[in-house]
C-alpha cells in the first residue's frame, strides 16, 4: 500500500519522495520498488514528529517545503499534495493543509471526520472531532439532525500538511498540548502554541483511506479496475 501511496506523491511532482517509518516490511516494501526510505524511530507521538526526525537525517535546509503524506492513503490525489504546498508557498503560513465543504450531516456529526473553523483570512481557528460550527438555533428545529443549515461554513478537514523545514525543526521542541491529547490531532499542538495554519478550500474529495480489512478490499478492487499493477 505504500508503495502506491508513493506513486501517487511522485506524479505531484515533487522533487523528493521519501518513505519514512519505523516498519522494516514498510521499508523493504518500498527498497524493492526503488523507493527512498528512511528507518526513524518508533516513539513519535504523530507524523509530524517523525517529520522533524526526517529533516534533521536528511540535513534539508531551513526553507525546504515538505509534505505529510500519510501511508494509509493509496488513492492520494496528486494534485491535492501540489496544493497543499502551493498553500504554503501563497499563504507564508506556518502550516498549510486543505479543507472541504460538509453538506452531509452523517458527516457533520462523525467524530472520524474532523471539522476546522476558519477566520475571516483562511487561517485555522480550530480542529476538532466534535460538530462545529454548531447550528444551535437550526438544529433546535430539527432535533434529529439530519440537514444541515443552507450556510453551514462547516468544512472537511483533508490530512494533508505542508511546512518548511525550519518548522519542523521548532515543532519537534514544542510540548504536546492538551487539546492535541483530547481530540487525538497532531495540528492542535500548533495552534496551541501560536502557530498560523493556513487551509485552502479544495473542490475535490479524496478518496477514502485504508483503516479496516474492508477498506483494504475496497482500495484493492479500485486499483483492479482503475489502475491494474504492469504484469
Amino acid at each position: 500500500m505504500v508503495v502506491r501511496v508513493a506513486e501517487r506523491a511522485i506524479l505531484s511532482g515533487a522533487d523528493e519522495v521519501l518513505v519514512a517509518s519505523d516498519h522494516p516490511q514498510v521499508l523493504a516494501a518500498a527498497e524493492s520498488h526503488g523507493l527512498r526510505t528512511l528507518p526513524t524511530r518508533a516513539d513519535h507521538l504523530s507524523g509530524t514528529d517523525r517529520l522533524a526526525e526526517v529533516v534533521e537525517a536528511s540535513g534539508w535546509s531551513d526553507d525546504t517545503v515538505v509534505v505529510n503524506v500519510q501511508g494509509d492513503e493509496p488513492l492520494i490525489d496528486p494534485a491535492l499534495i501540489s496544493q497543499t504546498a502551493s498553500q504554503l508557498a501563497q499563504s507564508g503560513a506556518d502550516i498549510a493543509t486543505l479543507a472541504h465543504p460538509i453538506t452531509d450531516a452523517a458527516d457533520f456529526f462523525n467524530p472520524h471526520v474532523v471539522k476546522v473553523v476558519l477566520a475571516a483570512g483562511g487561517d485555522a481557528l480550530y480542529f476538532s472531532r466534535a460538530p462545529i460550527p454548531y447550528a444551535r438555533d437550526h438544529f433546535a428545529r430539527e432535533a434529529g439532525g439530519e440537514t444541515l443549515p443552507a450556510r453551514m461554513l462547516a468544512y472537511r478537514h483533508v490530512g494533508l500538511y505542508a511546512y518548511r523545514a525550519r518548522f519542523l525543526r521548532t515543532y519537534a521542541s514544542l510540548a504536546p498540548s492538551p487539546l492535541e491529547s483530547l481530540e487525538a490531532l497532531e495540528q492542535l499542538r500548533a495552534l496551541w502554541h501560536g502557530f498560523r495554519i493556513s487551509v485552502a478550500i479544495s473542490d475535490r474529495l479524496p478518496l477514502p483511506g485504508v483503516d479496516t480489512l474492508a477498506d483494504a478490499q475496497r482500495v484493492q478492487a479500485w486499483f483492479k479496475k482503475f489502475d491494474p499493477a504492469p504484469d
